[in-house]
């Protein structure tokens, strides 16, 4: 059993790793470890001071050393003296904000838990287990369940807590983070995941200050600014070496991560809902559930911190028909047509992918309503016959009959002003009355905590469904959300308006998904403005960027990797100039980097000479024979694109029989060393061959002197090895 409970120490132990914490003798439950096992109680390990102005709670008498201002905790709250940040803050009856938590029970169990609503790890119950541990405040009677989950194999403890009402008045949340988590020793740097539209995860590496330093969103979407996840590593970690905590909020509304470095020099990290706009009330005998936290830590640096994420989002969290199974390589017609087509140019597009290997079309945004720009039409989910020259099921009978399936664009949580959907409901959509609502690419939000719209919704977007042969689902949102209100809740209620409109998110997503089972999911907002572990829960891979330059997706494919899976990265060849930037790069470059991720094209292929569709065809067949090892192959990430000349990295089999090594060089020198790429993953004592390379390599040698990069000329160059095992002996 992973879960063990001995003298009031309590220990959770996943394959390589120890998380445990110890029910002191005034009921605090105290963290005490969280790193490689040790098969000991780490509590020895913890011996505090008495600290000027750090107070002690009445029960510990004259022990003026015992302050929860001090002590690490399991789940801190506000107003019981520690004056650190806290994870639980609760206005009372009475108007006091204090929350005093003490231990009263435990329960263990085979399985993983649910949460009600909200996305979360799942798992067979003889993969997984679950603690739940019960805290109380004995003065109010609320009470706190913290929730453990356990992956042994992956090497993943998932946390989560549900704020309970035993009172008999109401109270409420401020707020509720979803875990705590406190390092006492140790010297830990924190990476976060920063960025823009059209430049999202960028790896920020940072020291952690005697203060408070925070990565957050407030725009009612988990954002491009910033990543729900975070790294705490120790100084000297690499991706090889040294020990980190990766933690991964299943979220996709706004979120806060705080992390403090305390005057002990401690380390603390919460990460949950954003409580800046949040306030949920409570009445008796209710209960609030927080999102899912997914914690792994490594002692072997970041590469095995990110594999434990990605078995884990690939296994426990994707779900559906294609959760493992060979994803279509499709074209999406945006970057071809934009809003300028109709049913022969998207069949003459389909007619030259289906000849070139292409799987499936997408019809992107303009199919609809009056909508022949992006002023107007959204939520007017009806098939405009005059622009397609037909119904959407002719359409789709003659792209299937090329032997392509079809997929469709979606824009659900969006409306225009200039819509039937809008001049009917305007009380359908997000905005303060009295004021002008604030427009962002001339759409408004439609309010979806509200049950009438998620209704709507759904049914508009099943009958197209169901009217024809699709095949898959883009489903887009492209602007960030303020002027919370709706007017379906009342004013003492408006604090709960935010995560109200994700649980509706959530309620439709599900719905659907579980209606049109073996339809393919695609979340996107804006490119990656909710790329997070939540959002897979429902859609299987999210398009990773709005921008397709083949050199700045490198950097955002490399953020990407540390936390998610190669399979959920929407990732496409686009034409050049690139659209976003005017860069020019080689086809076999866009290739290369798209092929780290679901592949696709973006393009008017028939715009290409017959030279680069011969190209493309070629491309289609290699990723088509290497798709199923990029996919559910094991990722190496071999540079730092942002701070290194070239981008390289690897794919290798479960049994490191083969590898696939793909990259860029990014500017030719002239007069200088060819650079020097290392290899990871290998068998140290077997022999390998690189394709075209007569020689014979050990992967001691690959792992620890490397190969040489291809010599260059011009700029960037791809990099493409496959290596395998000799079986020549």
């Amino acid at each position: 059993m992973p879960i063990r409970v001995e003298n009031k120490t309590i220990s959770i132990e996943t394959k390589n790793t120890l998380y445990q914490m110890k029910i002191d003798d005034t009921g605090i439950l105290r963290h005490l470890w969280y790193g490689q096992k040790t098969n000991t109680d780490m509590g020895y390990l913890l011996d505090y001071p008495d600290v000027g102005f750090s107070g002690n709670p009445y029960d510990a008498g004259e022990n003026r050393r015992y302050s929860l201002d001090t002590i690490p905790q399991e789940y801190s709250s506000y107003g019981n003296g520690d004056y650190r940040i806290t994870a639980l803050s609760v206005l009372n009856p009475d108007g006091s904000q204090a929350v005093d938590l003490r231990y009263i029970n435990h329960k263990i169990y085979k399985g993983k838990y649910k949460i009600p609503g909200l996305p979360a790890v799942y798992a067979d119950d003889d993969e997984a287990d679950t603690l739940e541990i019960y805290l109380i405040d004995k003065c109010t009677n609320v009470q706190v369940i913290l929730k453990y989950g356990v992956i042994d194999k992956w090497d993943i403890i998932t946390r989560s807590a549900v704020i309970c009402n035993h009172s008999y008045d109401l109270i409420k949340i401020k707020n509720a983070s979803s875990f705590c988590l406190d390092l006492p020793h140790g010297e830990w740097e924190w990476i976060h995941f920063h960025g823009r539209h059209n430049e999202e995860r960028i790896v920020e590496r940072t020291g952690i200050i005697h203060g408070i330093q925070e990565s957050s969103s407030i725009r009612g979407a988990s954002s491009h600014q910033q990543n729900p996840s975070a790294i705490l590593c120790e100084k000297n970690c690499d991706e090889d070496h040294g020990g980190c905590i990766g933690a991964a909020l299943m979220y996709s509304g706004s979120f806060k991560t705080r992390i403090e470095r305390d005057q002990l020099n401690q380390t603390r990290m919460i990460m949950g809902i954003n409580n800046e706009q949040f306030e949920w009330t409570l009445n008796h005998g209710e209960k609030f559930y927080t999102p899912e936290v997914i914690l792994s830590y490594s002692s072997n640096g970041f590469s095995k911190l990110s594999q434990n994420f990605h078995n884990i989002i690939r296994n426990n969290v994707c779900r559906g028909t294609y959760k493992l199974a060979e994803r279509p390589v499709l074209i999406n017609n945006w970057e071809a047509t934009y809003f300028d087509f109709n049913s022969d140019k998207l069949y003459e597009i389909a007619k030259t992918a289906s000849q070139l290997g292409i799987d499936m079309l997408v019809m992107d945004d303009g199919w609809f309503g009056n909508r022949d720009n992006d002023m107007s039409g959204l939520g007017d989910w009806t098939v405009n016959e005059n622009k397609l020259r037909g119904s959407l099921a002719e359409l789709t009978n003659k792209i299937t009959k090329l032997g392509m399936k079809f997929g469709i664009w979606f824009e659900p949580e969006m409306v225009s002003e200039d819509s039937a959907l809008y001049r009917t409901h305007p009380e359908w959509v997000i905005k303060i009355p009295g004021r002008n609502p604030v427009r962002s690419r001339y759409q408004l939000v439609l309010d979806m905590t509200r049950k009438d719209v998620r209704e709507y919704l759904y049914k508009s977007i099943s009958n197209v469904l169901n009217s024809a042969d699709i095949s898959y689902v883009k489903w887009d949102m492209n602007r960030s959300i303020c002027d919370w209100y709706s007017a379906g809740l009342t004013a003492e209620r408006m604090g709960e308006i935010q995560h109200r409109y994700v649980l509706g998110l959530y309620e439709l997503l599900e719905r659907l998904t579980t209606d049109f089972p073996d339809v393919l999911f695609e979340g996107c907002s804006g490119g990656g403005g909710r790329f997070d572990a939540g959002m897979l829960y429902y859609c299987l891979q999210i398009w990773c960027s709005d921008d397709t330059d083949a050199y700045e997706r490198t950097k955002i494919q490399y953020g990407t990797s540390f936390f998610y899976p190669i399979s959920a990265v929407g990732s496409h060849v686009s034409a050049v100039p690139n659209h976003q930037t005017g860069r020019i790069t080689p086809l076999d470059t866009r290739a290369a980097v798209a092929m780290a991720g679901s592949f696709g094209y973006e393009l008017d292929l028939n715009s290409l000479t017959e030279k680069e569709k011969a190209e493309v065809k070629e491309q289609i067949k290699e990723f088509k024979k290497n798709r199923k090892l990029i996919h559910n192959g094991t990722y190496y990430r071999l540079s730092d694109p942002i701070n290194d000349e070239y981008a390289a990295w690897e794919f290798v089999s479960d049994d490191k029989t083969e590898m696939l090594v793909y990259g860029v060089v990014f500017r030719t020198k002239p007069n200088s060393l060819r650079c020097v790429l290392k290899l990871r993953g290998l068998l140290q004592d077997a022999e390998y061959r690189i394709e075209g390379d007569d020689r014979i390599y050990t992967g001691r040698a690959l792992m620890e002197g490397g190969i040489l990069l291809p010599a260059t000329s011009g700029d960037y160059c791809t990099i493409k090895l496959h290596i395998t095992v000799n079986d020549k002996k």
